[in-house]
């Protein structure tokens, strides 16, 4: 119980940070675009430049974003083919959306830095990888499913900054080219910048729904179980095999697969169901509660499966 305590209070800070937000956008007037804009084109681009110069590519780090790009799009399909139908509207789609990834961005990099030292922290950020195309590829085309043709979420994915500093940081990888030292605490303060204005932006995103209105108790368990039950299990599914028969990860890239595995539900959830003008207020609140579910569920998870 002791080493619980101690990952509830590691964690406890990040939520903080969400209640900043809130109060920022709330009595401050702070644009919630404008935080968006800064994470999008300059800080998170420089974050995942950063971690892609400095990781050490080999066939086990290489796994790890392959593998949870297809695990993600295929537990999305499956989705939308066994729930698509239980709504009137688009949030089967959302919610094929939100089954096939999670907030490993904005929740998952400040655990990152959390847990991990700064080596094992930048492969987790190149895992990230995953996500990021999953959201811009099979979760664009699950949720806007027959809206959008094929060119155009083409150039919306052409058009992502942090696609483009990724490219840049594998390319120099490859060539030998290193983060300079002198850079390098630099590069860390816009990994804190991230992990801070991030979880502020959950914050921001509360202001403005109605509890009454848009709880969808069928959407909100499902998406639960799924993030919460499913995605853990077969995480640990998939140590086992390896550890017992394939053997090509550590216990370190463990870690990173239980992490990605964890945390609550993408954020950008809300961003398609305003897209798709899916009550994205349900979306919203779906959100919010497995961000605070997240408050005790991570501590627990991280105390089953041994603490980091």
């Amino acid at each position: 119980m002791n080493i619980f305590l101690i990952l509830l209070v590691k964690i406890f800070p990040l939520y903080i940070n969400v209640g900043l937000g809130f109060f920022a956008t709330k009595y401050l007037d702070v644009q919630r675009h404008s935080v968006a804009a800064l994470l999008i084109y300059i800080i998170g681009p420089i974050v995942v430049l950063s971690a892609t110069m400095s990781v050490e590519i080999n066939a086990s780090v290489a796994f790890l974003p392959i593998f949870l790009y297809i695990f993600g799009s295929i537990i999305a399909f499956a989705t939308l083919f066994i729930f698509g139908k239980n709504w009137n509207d688009p949030t089967g789609n959302i919610l094929a959306f939100s089954s096939g990834t999670g907030n490993t961005g904005y929740f998952g990099i400040p655990l990152a830095l959390i847990f991990f030292d700064t080596a094992l922290a930048n492969i987790y950020i190149f895992t990230v990888l995953a996500s990021l195309l999953y959201e811009n590829t099979t979760g664009f085309y699950v949720t806007a499913k027959g809206n959008f043709t094929a060119k155009q979420s083409l150039v919306k994915i052409i058009k992502l900054p942090i696609l483009h500093a990724f490219i840049v940081g594998i390319t120099l990888n490859i060539m030998g080219i290193k983060l300079p030292e002198e850079l390098t605490f630099y590069s860390d303060q816009f990994k804190s910048s991230y992990g801070i204005l991030g979880m502020m932006m959950l914050g921001m995103g509360l202001h403005g729904f109605n509890k009454s209105e848009d709880l969808d108790v069928k959407f909100i368990k499902i998406s639960f179980i799924i993030k919460f039950i499913f995605w853990p299990a077969s995480i640990l599914a998939l140590i086992y095999l390896d550890k017992t028969f394939i053997q090509l990860l550590n216990e370190d890239l463990y870690k990173v697969l239980i992490l990605f595995s964890i945390v609550p539900l993408a954020g950008n959830t809300v961003s398609l169901a305003v897209l798709l003008n899916a009550k994205p207020e349900k979306a919203s609140l779906s959100v919010f509660l497995s961000t605070v579910l997240s408050i005790l569920f991570i501590p627990l998870a991280l105390y089953l499966y041994g603490g980091f």
